[in-house]
Parts: C-alpha cells; sequence; structure tokens
C-alpha cells in the first residue's frame, strides 16, 4: 500500500543555542499528511546541519509531495521513499537536481529511539539523499551510522497506524501490501 505523502513547511529554521543531553529542536516543523493521519516533525540543526538545510530544500521545492513510505517495520522503522524515485509525479529540473545530491554523513552521540528521524543511505557513508526512516522503536545497533536530523513531534498515532498496515517480507525489507493515494486537505 503506498503511503502518500503531501509536505507543508510550517515554520522558518531558526538557530539554536548549545546542545545539552537532547538536542533542542529548532522552531521549524513540516507535517507529513498521510492518509493515516498527520505526522509532524521538528528538527535539529545544532546535530545535523547540512543534513536539516538540504530536508528543508526538498520540503520548500515540493520534492516529498506524493513520495510514500515504502517500508514499514513494526517496531523498527517506517521509511520514505527517495524522491528521485518514490513519488508518483514527475519531478523538474530543479527539484532532480537537488534530490540526487548526496549528503556528507553527520553522525552523532543522539541515539536512535522511537520517534528519531535518520536518514537512508547506502553502504558509503556520505551517501544520504533523501530516503529516510522514522524510527518506530529503539535501535541502539543504527547509533553512530545513520545521521539523526530530528524527531516526530507530533502524530504517534499516526504512526501506530502504519504499524498495523498488512505487510509482506521482501529480501531485508517488510513492505505494506496495499498503497492508496492520500487527498491533499488544506494546508497553510
Amino acid at each position: 500500500m503506498k503511503i502518500f505523502c503531501w509536505v507543508c513547511l510550517v515554520f522558518v529554521i531558526t538557530n539554536v543555542g548549545a546542545m545539552s543531553e537532547e538536542p533542542q529542536l529548532s522552531s521549524a516543523r513540516v507535517v507529513f499528511q498521510t492518509n493515516y493521519g498527520d505526522i509532524e516533525f521538528g528538527f535539529y540543526p545544532s546535530v545535523a546541519p547540512k543534513t536539516v538545510d538540504h530536508i528543508f530544500k526538498l520540503v520548500r521545492l515540493g520534492c516529498f509531495n506524493t513520495n510514500h513510505f515504502f517500508r514499514v517495520d513494526k517496531g523498527f522503522v517506517a521509511q520514505v521513499a527517495d524522491v528521485a524515485g518514490g513519488r508518483s509525479a514527475p519531478m523538474n529540473e530543479e527539484q532532480r537536481r537537488e534530490a540526487e545530491k548526496t549528503i556528507v554523513g553527520e553522525f552523532s552521540d543522539v541515539k536512535h529511539v522511537r520517534g528519531i528521524l535518520s536518514m537512508g543511505r547506502y553502504s558509503d557513508p556520505d551517501s544520504a539523499q533523501s530516503s529516510f526512516s522514522i524510527l518506530l522503536g529503539d535501535a541502539p545497533h543504527l547509533d553512530g551510522q545513520y545521521a539523526i536530523f530530528g524527531k516526530v513531534t507530533k502524530g504517534d498515532e499516526t504512526l501506530r497506524k502504519l504499524e498495523e498496515l498488512p505487510t509482506r517480507r521482501e529480501g531485508i525489507f517488510v513492505m505494506t501490501l496495499r498503497w492508496r493515494a492520500v487527498k491533499r486537505r488544506g494546508v497553510s
């Protein structure tokens, strides 16, 4: 089941102070609107500034619109598809250029726990582009190996709905069985 996402940039990113035990979130929020409910994200620019800037540019360009979660593995991750291949709408040249950029791995001491946003990548630590995971449980084996750039601030009930979707195993991935398009709702 394709779970399409519409994205809305809600606030402008601001600088934050020094990092404490849990990094401080910026005031910026992005909302993914899915057919199962909304998920709001906050960001850690003090932890992964290049990654946060890249994700915000993709959002501003509308790159995540009509994209989907291609992997939902209960208790582990819900993974957003890479925008270059996951969108159902065609991309313009500016969107494609940004989507194909790779981001240097900004690894940190922040832990992979439920609600964390973590960049997907290939074996090269500097190969992240636009795919990312929302952690659905604690995953200490990912700590220090994947760039954490934010966390879910609202929408845990939506994540729980995603975890209940029927799935099938495809290699190492747990894929959803049915895909439904999202209906765009009023977004400011």
